[in-house]
């Protein structure tokens, strides 16, 4: 074959670049909500940002990864179908394990709650989606993990490992939602704390986790292609 042949055949650097990302996608290397930095994987690639930014439009086009504004590339939730399954289930399995909680949780446990969610907002002003994630589940822990029910108990953890596979982050795609949710802790917390009926937890941790898939999937429907 001649260099003239093979250069007709050889792929080019933007259609590597787009392989290469297409693929960590479909392996679950870059997760739903990943945040795609041009310059990082222009070097691990060893080319230009230009052919990885390429990349990035061909799979913004197909609906693989969304941009936005002062946030950039990230991957775009995948299975949006599994994601609503997921979070509809947690939010009842949720809901349960905490309402059953709710009478073991005692000041000690409601200051520790509280202390985080105190650190959730500090993260507001320099928003770091995933951070801020790992502390939503620390935060919504101390609420649910006194659940005397073993079964329901392992069904919450389920959802939450569920979750991790389907997307690093929900924030990412929504993190004004972020604001709101640390405002309805605060609510939770005082329902908690003010030996509030069984049911009315159950229904606000529930309406709190319905509220954010709500904000996802709407922001999904925005950026359809």
């Amino acid at each position: 074959m001649t260099d003239t042949v093979a250069a007709a055949v050889a792929p080019s650097k933007s259609q590597l670049a787009y392989a290469w990302i297409k693929s960590n996608i479909a392996n679950g290397t870059y997760v739903s909500g990943y945040r795609l930095v041009l310059g990082s994987i222009a070097r691990e690639l060893n080319i230009s940002v230009v052919p990885v930014r390429e990349a990035i439009r061909l799979l913004e086009s197909e609906g693989l990864v969304t941009f936005e504004r002062n946030v950039g590339a990230q991957v775009a939730l995948i299975d949006e179908d599994e994601y609503v399954n997921t979070m509809q289930t947690l939010s009842i399995v949720e809901g349960a394990a905490t309402a059953l909680s709710a009478r073991q949780i005692g000041p000690d446990e409601i200051a520790r709650a509280r202390d985080i969610n105190d650190r959730m907002k500090s993260t507001l002003t320099d928003f770091h989606p995933h951070q801020f994630t790992d502390l939503n589940l620390e935060f919504h822990s101390v609420l649910f993990e006194g659940c005397p029910n073993p079964h329901l108990l392992d069904l919450v953890h389920r959802g939450w490992a569920r979750l991790r596979v389907l997307r690093d982050s929900s924030f990412s795609f929504v993190p004004g939602r972020a604001a709101e949710s640390v405002r309805e802790h605060d609510e939770i917390l005082d329902l908690i704390a003010a030996g509030a009926p069984a049911l009315d937890i159950e229904l606000a941790a529930r309406v709190h986790r319905i509220r954010t898939l709500d904000a996802v999937v709407a922001y999904q429907a925005a950026h359809r292609h």
